[in-house]
């Protein structure tokens, strides 16, 4: 019996084509009722409905199914005084519960980081709670290396 296989994969908003893009922004719309159609939703966005059907059900926000789930980031951070304690809140201010916490010890002035937390039913967006972070003076590279 040949099993058709579905993989999934976590992308950088930079590395999506824009079409589908504009698919979530239509979706989007038509969540929080701002668009009373499909066919007003993305004429608002600027695609087909053709493109719209194409790949409504097979591009999500990151953050849509994530409740209750643990999510491994990866990141370097400059070894600066009270830098991990500005991540650690960014971490609480988006409403996620910190699980572990691993540093390595700092090599020319550089720490390699390692900290899992929990989404909960109260989480903001996660996507945005990483941006913040890449935002930050000496936080560097912060990627998810699991979810689980």
């Amino acid at each position: 019996m040949d099993k058709k296989r579905t993989d999934y994969y976590i992308v950088r908003r930079e590395a999506l084509p824009e079409v589908l893009l504009k698919v979530v922004e239509a979706k989007k719309l038509l969540d929080r009722e701002q668009a009373i159609s499909v066919a007003e939703a993305t004429q608002r966005v600027g695609i087909s409905r053709s493109s719209f059907y194409k790949y409504k059900d097979d591009i999500f926000r990151f953050h849509d199914d994530l409740q209750g789930t643990t999510i491994t980031l990866t990141f370097n951070m400059d070894d600066e005084p009270g830098l991990l304690s500005d991540v650690l809140k960014t971490i609480a201010d988006a409403g996620a519960n910190i699980l572990t916490i691993h540093q390595s010890i700092p090599i020319g002035g550089v720490a390699s980081l390692t900290i899992s937390i929990q989404v909960l039913e109260n989480t903001g967006d996660i996507s945005e709670m990483i941006e913040h972070m890449e935002q930050q003076k000496g936080v560097h590279h912060v990627r998810i290396s699991a979810k689980g």
